[in-house]
């Protein structure tokens, strides 16, 4: 995350569980006022730059965030941890040992980071997974080999919760309602550090002092909501002073549940607000004009919270908006900078397809962030962003005033006289006169780097507000100096992500494309269909950029190893997208006007890297062969749930299965469940293992 530049001030009270008044590099530090950060703020936004290495987290610091004026970066967890062969993003968050030298870099390059960031105005804080260990036995990312997990280079068994604490059979978290559950059992069997004990609260404050001696300015508590607030506080109290001479800030991740609240943690630090970032795709996904009631609609209160239009794992599971919604997502983001409310994050991690699909790597090391070559999407540096950021930092702690709902699409607000900004959510461009607040003359509009102008007249202006955009002005003189004609890498406004999922059993050597009418899909040739990745086998997935607004039809077809093509039976398929992204669900030869979807719900605990399936009685359930089960999701374990499309109108019976990591099949018992669909659509079953 990151801060402003020229160093602002950001304020915390230091307390019992040492929070204190954290000042940029170079910036004198106020006394303390009050337990949380200071909102809106000069120099307050942060940048999350998931996963970046090292390398690639100095070079933005002083090529971007530093001159585009951000406060503070947030950074991967610097911490050795699990290395498998996959190399997914989630090896991150199962630690092997606190020793510095991790996937994203040496210790030395990470002292190196820290010293650069903070030349170009830029405090850092860092991921700290601080509730467990890894659940994975293995060798790690600077070659320590775990062969129990619960040993480790820094812990043994009585430092984990055990079955003294945690009344479930296997230790896991089975209710996600009870609070012993949540805090003293596994999250999906990762070890649970017995944060009670003085001895683990000491040894994890020496690794964060480890950090805090190098120049680290804060935390990003990961899983804090397992963690129980008198724990962290009693960790915190251990911590020292940042090298500014300031206590650390820190900010708590508490996932949406019935127990704990995110109000139970205000007393150690900030906490990252998910209603906030659900209200905004909401929004956005439907009336803007709604955001004139969004301090009134549940979201956490400003002084405790930071607010994020999309994380690492929301922009995955479909909670929050991401990169392929497009200039959606875009117009969200330069929204959270405008309006005054929490201190904002500005995320950027990298393109995928599948939700555990690693980071650009070579043998699991994180190579450098290319913001050009479609691998990552750097919203860091786009134009507006940027432009929004000087806008946000000039607005300071000025207050909303002159709030103007156009339309449903279209809205417009002021910074009592700070700035102005208006946005436009639909799909053509649209003027209106707007009262801006702002004394006459002519502004440059921060959004295209200063290219285009407004005139105010009166307090007055008429402007014109392109599709999925915006204009915002505060001087007339703002001229864009980092991040022009930038739009972030990635998918440019004129075409969304389509997502196509498509059930189909294969044999061995043939694959499954899709080709559709536009150049996207290959325009009918099937020399260019689109491969469809296996890896959520039988279901075959992509992810293709389309253009926005426009209809077109498709088709699946297999390829064997020969180059034989075999086309799907049914009719062609259409479909027409908006400026959102979209999903696309079929199924082998069930044509669209004879399919419906059913999404199945099954409630079930697993060890990790066990997963759960589905399979039953139709084709598109596998036909009782568990080698061609559903695989569903565990986003929001201990429920999996999957959208599977079947025929209309038909009776079926099925049933659950797991599976672990050598393939090992366990039925679940009693007899076969049943289900009919009817006519309609958006069927669905809720179901418990037995």
């Amino acid at each position: 995350m990151n801060r402003h530049h020229p160093p602002g001030v950001f304020r915390r009270t230091a307390t019992a569980v040492a929070a204190g008044t954290l000042a940029l590099a170079g910036a004198v530090a106020l006394p303390a006022a009050d337990a949380h950060a200071d909102t809106t703020a000069k120099g307050d936004v942060i940048a999350n730059l998931w996963e970046w290495n090292w390398d690639s987290v100095a070079s933005e610091c002083t090529q971007v965030l530093g001159p585009a004026g951000y406060g503070a970066v947030q950074v991967a967890p610097p911490a050795e941890s699990l290395k498998q062969s996959s190399y997914y993003w989630w090896d991150v968050y199962q630690p092997y040992s606190y020793d510095l030298n991790s996937r994203f870099g040496t210790a030395a390059k990470f002292t190196s980071m820290v010293s650069t960031c903070h030349q170009a105005g830029v405090k850092v804080y860092t991921d700290a997974v601080i509730n467990h260990t890894a659940a994975q036995t293995g060798t790690g990312y600077n070659g320590t080999t775990i062969t129990s997990k619960y040993d480790t280079p820094e812990w043994a068994r009585a430092d984990y919760h055990d079955s003294s604490d945690c009344p479930t059979s296997d230790l896991t978290i089975q209710d996600y309602s009870n609070l012993t559950q949540v805090q003293n059992c596994e999250l999906l069997g990762l070890p649970d550090l017995r944060t009670g004990s003085d001895h683990v609260r000491t040894g994890i404050a020496d690794y964060l002092n480890s950090q805090l001696a190098l120049g680290v300015d804060g935390f990003r508590v990961d899983a804090a909501k397992h963690i129980p607030e008198a724990d962290l506080a009693a960790i915190e109290s251990k911590l020292t002073n940042t090298t500014s001479g300031t206590a650390p800030y820190v900010f708590q991740e508490v996932y949406p549940g019935s127990t704990p609240q995110p109000a139970d943690y205000y007393a150690s630090g900030d906490v990252l607000d998910f209603t906030y970032a659900s209200k905004l795709k909401s929004a956005f996904q439907g009336n803007v004009s709604d955001l004139a009631s969004i301090e009134s609609s549940g979201i956490l209160p400003a002084a405790n919270s930071v607010s994020f239009v999309t994380n690492h794992d929301t922009e995955r599971n479909g909670l929050h908006l991401s990169y392929k919604d497009g200039d959606t997502y875009k117009l969200a983001n330069l929204f959270q900078l405008a309006y005054k409310w929490s201190t904002p994050t500005v995320y950027a991690g990298w393109e995928w397809t599948q939700s555990d699909q690693a980071p650009p790597n070579s043998s699991g090391f994180v190579t450098n962030t290319d913001c050009a070559n479609g691998s990552w999407y750097c919203l860091d540096r786009d134009t507006a962003v940027v432009g929004m950021v000087a806008w946000h930092n000039a607005a300071d702690r000025a207050a909303v005033s002159n709030w103007q709902t156009k339309s449903s699409t279209v809205i417009g607000f002021g910074r009592s006289g700070a700035g102005f900004f208006a946005l436009n959510n639909g799909s053509a461009s649209a003027t209106y006169t707007f009262t801006t607040g702002m004394a006459d003359g002519t502004y440059a509009n921060v959004i295209d780097g200063g290219a285009s102008k407004v005139t105010v007249s009166g307090g007055s202006a008429s402007i014109t507000v392109p599709a999925k955009s915006a204009v915002a002005f505060y001087n007339a003189s703002y001229t864009c100096t980092v991040g022009c004609g930038d739009t972030g890498g990635g998918s440019s406004g004129s075409t969304v992500e389509a997502t196509f999922n498509e059930y189909a059993s294969t044999t061995s050597g043939t694959s499954v494309y899709v080709v559709g009418s536009i150049p996207a899909l290959g325009g009918w040739d099937t020399s260019k269909a689109i491969p469809l990745s296996s890896s959520g086998y039988p279901v075959w997935s992509g992810e293709v950029s389309v253009p926005i607004n426009t209809s077109f039809t498709f088709k699946y077809l297999k390829k064997d190893s020969s180059g034989n093509v075999t086309w799907e039976s049914n009719a062609n398929r259409s479909a027409t997208t908006t400026s959102s992204a979209v999903s696309l669900n079929n199924s082998w030869n069930v044509a669209d006007t004879d399919a419906t979807d059913v999404t199945f719900h099954e409630t079930a605990t697993t060890a990790w890297g066990t997963n759960v399936y589905v399979v039953g009685s139709l084709a598109s359930l596998g036909a009782w062969n568990p080698s061609d089960a559903i695989p569903l999701s565990s986003e929001s374990y201990p429920t999996w749930s999957k959208l599977v499309i079947v025929p209309k109108s038909t009776a079926f019976t099925y049933k659950y299965v797991k599976k672990d990591g050598s393939g090992n099949v366990t039925w679940e018992s009693g007899t076969n469940r049943s289900f009919t669909t009817g006519s309609s659509s958006g069927y669905s079953t809720n179901d418990t293992w037995k």
